[in-house]
Order: C-alpha cells, then sequence, then structure tokens
C-alpha cells in the first residue's frame, strides 16, 4: 500500500491521513474495532513510525478517531440526528415548524428511536452587539434570555436560546424560570405577537471552552451556529440561537411544495475530499 501522491509541498503525514480518511469513507474500518496498530499502518504504507502517529493525530483532531488507553484506536462515531429546521406542513397540523417548538424535536427524536431530555434556564443579560442590532436595541441593553440545552440518550445535542426585550418579558410566563405549557409561542400569541417569518444564518466555527466541555466534542470538530430572528408584522420578535455539535446534527430546510412526499428526503452524505482527490 502506497501514500496517494500529493503537492510537492504536501508532507508525507498529511498525505497519509488523506488516505486514512478515504478508506474510513469507503467503509474499510468499522466502529467496532480497533483500526490497525501504528506498527501494522507503518509496514502497509512503508513509513516510519513517527509518520504514523501524526497522520493519525490528524484525524483525533478532526474527530473522526478516538484513542482508547489499552484498547486501541477507534473510529469515533455520533448517531446523526436530521433536525428539520423549516419546511412546509407535510402531514395535516395546525401550523408548520417556523418557530422550531419543542414539539418538533420530540418528534424526530422519538422517530429515530432516541430518547431526548432538557434542561432550561432563564436569565437576565446585557445583550451582545450583534443580539441588539436584530432586536433593535442598543448595546448592553437587559433582555430576557430563555435557554434549553438538550441531550440524546445523554449526549450533548444542542443549546438553543432566545432573546427576548425586558420589555416585551415582562410581566408575562416569559420571565418564569420554567418551561412554558404550549411552548413561547403560545406567550407571543396571546400578546399579539404572532411570529409570521424569519430569517436564518448559517455558521460554522470552533467553539469556546465554555461550549467544548458541554459539548464534548474533539479537538477538532466545529459547531454550527443557527440564528433565526423571527418578525410578525410589527417588526422583530426575538432572536433564537441554536449550537449543534457538527458531528452529530444535521438542519434540514424543506423548500417549495411538498405534498407529494410523506417525508423530507434524507440529505445525501457529503462528498469526502480525501475520496474526490483519489478518484
Amino acid at each position: 500500500m502506497t501514500i496517494p501522491r500529493g503537492t510537492a509541498q504536501s508532507p508525507k503525514y498529511q498525505r497519509l491521513a488523506a488516505d486514512l480518511r478515504r478508506r474510513i469513507a469507503e467503509g474499510e474500518f468499522t466502529a467496532d474495532a480497533a483500526l490497525p496498530v501504528e506498527s501494522e499502518l507503518e509496514r502497509q504504507y512503508g513509513v516510519a513510525r513517527n509518520t504514523v502517529r501524526l497522520a493519525v493525530d490528524v484525524l483525533v483532531n478532526e474527530g473522526r478517531l478516538v484513542r482508547l488507553q489499552g484498547k486501541g484506536t477507534y473510529l469515533r462515531e455520533h448517531p446523526v440526528l436530521d433536525h428539520r429546521a423549516y419546511g412546509p406542513t407535510l402531514a395535516p397540523a395546525p401550523r408548520d415548524c417556523l418557530a422550531v417548538p419543542s414539539a418538533v424535536y420530540l418528534g424526530e427524536a422519538a422517530e429515530a428511536g432516541r430518547e431526548l431530555t432538557t434542561d432550561f434556564e432563564m436569565m437576565i443579560v446585557r445583550a451582545r452587539v450583534d443580539i441588539a442590532e436584530r432586536l433593535g436595541l442598543r448595546p448592553g441593553e437587559a433582555i430576557v434570555v430563555r435557554r434549553q440545552l438538550r441531550l440524546l440518550d445523554r449526549e450533548p445535542y444542542s443549546i438553543e436560546e432566545s432573546h427576548y426585550r425586558a420589555g416585551l418579558a415582562a410581566g408575562t410566563p416569559l420571565m418564569e424560570p420554567d418551561p412554558v405549557e404550549g411552548g413561547d409561542e403560545a406567550v407571543l400569541n396571546e400578546l399579539g405577537r404572532t411570529e409570521i417569518g424569519a430569517v436564518d444564518h448559517l455558521v460554522a466555527r470552533m467553539p469556546g471552552p465554555e461550549e467544548a466541555q458541554w459539548f464534548q466534542g474533539g479537538p477538532g470538530v466545529p459547531l454550527m451556529v443557527q440564528t433565526r430572528v423571527t418578525y410578525d408584522r410589527r417588526g422583530p420578535v426575538r432572536v433564537i440561537e441554536t449550537r449543534y455539535s457538527a458531528d452529530r446534527s444535521r438542519l434540514v430546510y424543506g423548500i417549495g411544495d411538498l405534498s407529494a412526499r410523506a417525508t423530507l428526503p434524507a440529505p445525501a452524505a457529503p462528498v469526502d475530499p480525501a475520496r474526490a482527490d483519489a478518484q
């Protein structure tokens, strides 16, 4: 077995890491069996032990592999849950999931045969610059944040924070440190602030120290951050920022008339760059 040719500037360990990615993508290794030990990879590729170790380090840092003390190196696999971030109603229902009520997450988890649990918090904080701008406030103004920490099978899944103007939340159940029956949407409807539109911003970034500690992801695993600004006819209602670990979540958006489909199809797996380079 030889290391694929790369650019002249590409170190040998990086080319070895690329070939290991290809073998992982093609299903040569399975989650229930350890990868070949370093001495075996050294023999297969005809390279020095340090080259093998550096290549494996790259994949560990990417979150693809995990070293288990005394057991070996294994694929680091998390079940990926498709979350319907938005789509036209696919079955008879009173509403779509514009505001993504908690029932949507519960239904998706149940369909996947997984257990969803949620820890809830309410805080009054100073608005970040970006949140203030989206709500039409001055940076540093007091806002109400309602946070949900979601776990799937006791594994961290997402952090969702809904940001409200203090004046909107004051004197309502949005100030309570507990979930609201019927969801925050029910309170907004009673206040005459029914959400009728939204804009999503999707970015990927590396987690901060506190986020990394909570998500327990690999050192190279980024977060997907979905920032949704919802509107009624009077203006912005709230900013919902949801952070997902990129190795265990996939956001699904339905577009147009999907009445001919019973469910949204699962998106095709992304093409691995290593496999594309090898073809």
